[in-house]
């Protein structure tokens, strides 16, 4: 079930981001909500290797795993400039993959043709997920864990 305020507080924190970390020019921020009501936000790295580059909502995913909490909501935002509108990006092959270790209810934000915002599970990306041939106990996937790591 859709949440309002999840995804305008994500939305919020991501175009909070993008003005802080990219004041002029392209602009792009991940964000995840946690199941502990927690957002976390990354940018992608700028590098002159692409293949060093990493997703943008990577380190936020990252954040949340290193605290054991379960994702569920995701959102890529980007900008071409500082005048243009945000454009939400579905979650690349690769994310979606990253995301289901946290399960196929995962909420994700979605391109729209119409550019709003809309969040969709994520089994509504992969309807023919290949993890649908294996018995789910045998794949690697979110468990509560005592608190392993106390952060900072």
């Amino acid at each position: 079930m859709r949440n309002y305020e999840i995804e305008d507080k994500m939305y919020r924190k991501a175009v909070e981001l993008i003005e802080k970390r990219y004041p002029a020019g392209w602009g792009g921020a991940g964000v995840v909500h946690t199941s502990k009501g927690n957002y976390y936000t990354s940018v992608s790295i700028e590098t002159a290797n692409a293949s060093a580059v990493v997703c943008i909502e990577l380190g936020a995913m990252l954040e949340a795993h290193k605290y054991n909490e379960k994702v569920t909501h995701c959102m890529c935002l980007v900008r071409e400039d500082e005048n243009s509108p945000y454009k939400v990006l579905s979650p690349c092959g690769i994310c979606q993959e990253r995301l289901r270790y946290w399960g196929e209810d995962v909420q994700v934000a979605v391109t729209t043709e119409e550019n709003e915002i809309r969040f969709v599970e994520l089994r509504e990306l992969q309807p023919y997920h290949w993890t649908k041939a294996y018995p789910a106990d045998e794949l690697e996937h979110w468990e509560e864990k005592r608190e392993l790591y106390k952060g900072e």
